[in-house]
């Protein structure tokens, strides 16, 4: 038995994966996996994640060029949530901040407190 059959998915076949840096701990984003999508990403390396909204695969950086280099997989105690280390290229926000957490609430406003890094057109154009 392979450890991925002893996951938790949830009813539609997804479990949440956090995903961290894996020199310093930030963590980047949260996203969501499938069985194949953890397979196609222990087999390149890369980060392949379930989109619930188109409803594909897409591999984190395949039109930024941010891409994430997998250095460790774990697994959460209740097995329905996991937890990659990876080294990130360039930024992990579709916004242009390294992390997808960039606003912290503060007196009850939602403020930003991490940089614009890149300006998302200069990564993906006009969409």
């Amino acid at each position: 038995m392979s450890w991925l059959d002893t996951l938790k998915f949830d009813a539609n076949g997804l479990i949440p994966a956090v995903i961290q840096d894996a020199h310093n701990g930030q963590v980047l984003m949260v996203a969501y996996m499938n069985r194949e999508a953890l397979q196609r990403t222990l087999d390149t390396g890369l980060c392949t994640y379930w989109s619930r909204s188109r409803q594909q695969y897409w591999v984190k950086g395949e039109t930024s060029g941010h891409v994430q280099r997998v250095k460790e997989i774990r697994v959460d105690c209740d097995q329905d949530c996991v937890l990659i280390r990876v080294e990130q290229e360039g930024v992990a926000c579709h916004t242009g901040h390294r992390s997808c957490f960039y606003r912290a609430v503060q007196n009850g406003e939602l403020v930003e407190v991490e940089p614009v890094l890149i300006d998302p057109e200069q990564i993906y154009g006009s969409r």
